[in-house]
């Protein structure tokens, strides 16, 4: 079942933007792990997994807040859960010592701080119902 209205483009539009930083950050990232590929000190199996993990989580979470946006209450349970999981998997990898470089644990702890806005916007009372009344 969906729901049409417009109340939930608005209600999810901080969500969207919230997650459309994440997208890019996470972009830029992958970009910046791409053309450092070869400093073996920077860029191991490891920075290469989670970045590409991340990146794909973050197009995949935006497609399903735009289709939340749109009134999609399969998409709205998908944006939550996957908020959810993916927030709880940064704040591993950002307490983790040693696994990953200083410099992915900080790109994570602002992605996190990103997906936590978001989990807040998105499991708010308010937004919820839009959802629930449908």
């Amino acid at each position: 079942m969906t729901t049409t209205t417009s109340s939930t483009h608005q209600a999810l539009r901080p969500a969207k933007r919230l997650i459309g930083w994440y997208l890019a950050l996470s972009t830029a990232t992958l970009v910046g792990v791409v053309l450092l590929r070869h400093d073996a000190s920077v860029v191991d199996d490891a920075v290469w997994t989670r970045t590409v993990i991340v990146a794909a989580s973050a197009m995949l979470t935006y497609l399903f807040a735009a289709r939340a946006a749109r009134g999609s209450r399969g998409a709205f349970r998908r944006l939550r859960i996957v908020t959810a999981v993916m927030t709880v998997a940064i704040a591993v990898i950002t307490v983790l010592p040693g696994v990953f470089p200083v410099w992915l644990r900080v790109e994570q702890f602002v992605c996190g701080l990103l997906l936590l806005a978001v989990l807040i916007v998105v499991n708010g009372r308010d937004v919820r119902a839009l959802f629930r009344n449908s």
